[in-house]
């Protein structure tokens, strides 16, 4: 399995997968066509597009991606009427092929009502669109606090190793506002010498792994009693902690 980062807009992330086996080629979230298109030329084929959630930014390509390549288009049953173009339903839980590579459907709302996940296990590979980001996760727009805390708490758990390809390039500003929160953490003080290292060299700070952000992505955090007592919630839940922070990073 060869993944290859596309740059599109002004901070997505669209993801080429090849599998090699079968000569498979697919893409995930493709922001707009001609920049997609430039990686998918190489391989002179397309035969699926992954959505990971409907907004623009994350499916604008597909209509003019499977007209020119006839591709199927594969995302979440309760979005079939919001991506454009949709050939394959999943549902929570759903296994689903594409060439020889075989990924989980995880539903995670909060970011929205029908996001999901692809999680490729054999792989050690999970697809997160823009719920959880590196040092950070999604805003909530037509979930609630409480849908993005439970899917959040659904990522956590996956095994440490496992590689996280999100939706943009957020870490930077992630960063900054983890180490304003969580200014004692000597992990994510270590993190940010490497996130600053890529930025400056115009590379990606993806992918991270479940077992960096649960050591540094403050959103997963929660039970850290330094956090805690920055906030002032020392006797708050847990999703008391995270509403907190969520609405702090959306004023940040």
């Amino acid at each position: 399995m060869k993944i290859e980062i596309i740059k599109c807009l002004n901070d997505n992330y669209s993801y080429l997968i090849f599998e090699e086996e079968t000569n498979t080629v697919s893409i995930v979230d493709p922001s707009e066509f001609i920049s997609c298109n430039k990686v998918i030329q190489k391989y002179k084929k397309l035969d699926y597009i992954l959505n990971t959630h409907h907004h623009a930014d994350h499916v604008d390509g597909n209509i003019a991606l499977k007209k020119k390549y006839n591709s199927k288009i594969i995302g979440y049953h309760g979005d079939k009427d919001r991506i454009p173009g949709i050939d394959i339903l999943l549902k929570d839980g759903q296994i689903q092929k594409i060439g020889n590579l075989f990924f989980k459907t995880i539903f995670i709302p909060g970011h929205t009502k029908g996001h999901v996940a692809f999680h490729f296990k054999d792989k050690k590979i999970i697809f997160t669109g823009d719920t959880l980001f590196s040092l950070g996760c999604g805003r909530v727009f037509e979930g609630t606090h409480v849908d993005m805390f439970n899917s959040l708490n659904k990522l956590k758990i996956l095994p440490p190793e496992t590689k996280v390809y999100c939706g943009h390039e957020y870490t930077k500003s992630n960063l900054n506002f983890c180490l304003k929160y969580d200014p004692n953490n000597s992990s994510l003080k270590e993190k940010s010498i490497k996130v600053n290292s890529n930025i400056k060299s115009n590379l990606p700070t993806i992918p991270t792994t479940i077992g960096e952000e649960l050591k540094t992505n403050i959103f997963l955090r929660l039970e850290d009693s330094d956090i805690r007592e920055v906030l002032n919630l020392k006797d708050s839940s847990n999703q008391e902690v995270f509403s907190k922070l969520r609405d702090l990073k959306d004023i940040f």
